[in-house]
């Protein structure tokens, strides 16, 4: 019998138990690190979309003006994962470098207004659990440039339409 030592993917600790397993048969490993922010992780996941390189790869081609379906279709992901890794990200997610901004002295940090000319609105859904739970993200771009102007997740309603705008 061989024992095979197993890392947590967040802490890369070997304090690692199984914790049962999925429906499918696969196992689930816990970590035992109270630091840890992931507490349950698979060796190998079935679904590309739970793995962290994924989530920050969909996170990384939005903030370089990728859209949603140019991510589904590069990543060979569903629509429903790139959302909602963006709805889970966003609060964290910010198109300026901060860390590299506090080591840049005023007088170096070049910051370029403009106006823009014109602007695309559109919504796209999803839903959560069953069809009648449905998810909306409306999203803001530059006609010119492609670029993430805003976005507001909410209902297909006209408030939420007003947030956007607003933005």
């Amino acid at each position: 019998m061989a024992l095979v030592h197993v890392q947590c993917p967040q802490c890369q600790r070997i304090d690692v138990v199984q914790y049962g397993q999925q429906a499918n048969g696969t196992q689930r490993y816990r970590c035992n690190n109270p630091d840890c922010p992931r507490t349950i992780f698979l060796l190998q996941y079935q679904d590309k979309g739970r793995l962290p390189a994924v989530k920050q790869q969909i996170v990384d081609m939005t903030l370089n003006g990728s859209g949603v379906r140019d991510i589904v279709r590069v990543l060979r992901v569903s629509s429903a994962t790139v959302i909602d890794v963006l709805r889970k990200k966003a609060p964290a997610v910010k198109q300026v470098n901060e860390r590299l901004l506090h080591t840049l002295d005023p007088p170096q940090v070049d910051v370029i207004l403009r106006q823009v000319g014109a602007t695309e609105m559109d919504e796209m859904w999803s839903f959560v659990g069953s069809k009648s739970q449905q998810r909306w993200l409306w999203h803001a771009i530059d006609h010119h440039t492609g670029q993430i102007l805003a976005y507001v997740f909410g209902t297909r309603e006209d408030e939420t339409f007003l947030k956007l705008k607003e933005l």
